[in-house]
C-alpha cells in the first residue's frame, strides 16, 4: 500500500474553490455577503468558512474569494493602508491594489476582494484593478457570475431591498454552483442620502 496515496479530489496542486461573494448598493442600504463553502478540487473542505467581515471599526465592509490566508492578509493591508491614508478609503484601495501587483512580498497572493463603505463598492484584484460597477452590484469568486446576472435581475425587477438582493443571489448561485453552498453571512451598511 502506497504511503502517497491522496483522498480522490485531494490532488497535489488541486484548486481550491472557495466561495461566492456578492455585494449590492440600493437606496440608502449597502450589503456583503458570501457564502461558506471551501472545496479543494471535487471536496468539499468547510461548510462555514467567514469570507466577508467589518474593517475600519465598522465603516468598512470587506469580503474574498480565492485563498483564505491571502484574503486575511489582504484585509490586514488594507486596514493598515486605510490608518497611513487617514482612513480616506479609495485612496487606501487604490494603495493596496498598487502594492499586491508591484510588491514582491504579496504578488502571490491568490484572492479577489470586494470592499465597500459608505459612498463606494470596489473590487480590487492582484493585477492591480480597482473597479466600481456602474449598477452597484459586484460578485466574484466560482458562483459570482451566476449571483451577478441575479443580483441584475432582481434589481431591475423587484422591490428587494439590498440585504434580501444578496440573499436571494447567493441562494441562486448556490443551487447552480458546485462550489457554492447555502450557508450565508450578510452584513449591511446604511447609507447616509
Amino acid at each position: 500500500m502506497s504511503t502517497n496515496a491522496r483522498a480522490p479530489g485531494l490532488e497535489a496542486g488541486a484548486p481550491i474553490r472557495s466561495t461566492t461573494v456578492v455585494c449590492v448598493r440600493k437606496g440608502n442600504q449597502v450589503a456583503l455577503g458570501a457564502d461558506g463553502q471551501v472545496s479543494m478540487g471535487n471536496t468539499i473542505m468547510k461548510g462555514g468558512a467567514q469570507k466577508v467581515r467589518r474593517l475600519a471599526k465598522g465603516k468598512i465592509l470587506a469580503g474574498f474569494a480565492g485563498s483564505a490566508a491571502d484574503g486575511l492578509t489582504l484585509c490586514d493591508l488594507l486596514e493598515a493602508k486605510l490608518e497611513s491614508v487617514g482612513g480616506n478609503f479609495t485612496r487606501a484601495c487604490v494603495e493596496l491594489a498598487k502594492d499586491w501587483r508591484m510588491d514582491r512580498r504579496y504578488r502571490r497572493l491568490e484572492a479577489l476582494m470586494i470592499v465597500a463603505d459608505e459612498e463606494r463598492s470596489l473590487l480590487l484584484s492582484g493585477t492591480g484593478d480597482v473597479i466600481e460597477a456602474d449598477d452597484g452590484i459586484l460578485a466574484i469568486g466560482s458562483g459570482g457570475n451566476y449571483a451577478l446576472a441575479a443580483a441584475r435581475a432582481l434589481l431591475a425587477h423587484s422591490e428587494l431591498d439590498a440585504e434580501n438582493m444578496v440573499k436571494k443571489s447567493l441562494e441562486i448561485a448556490g443551487d447552480i454552483c458546485v462550489f457554492t453552498n447555502q450557508n450565508h453571512n450578510i452584513l449591511t451598511l446604511e447609507v447616509a442620502r
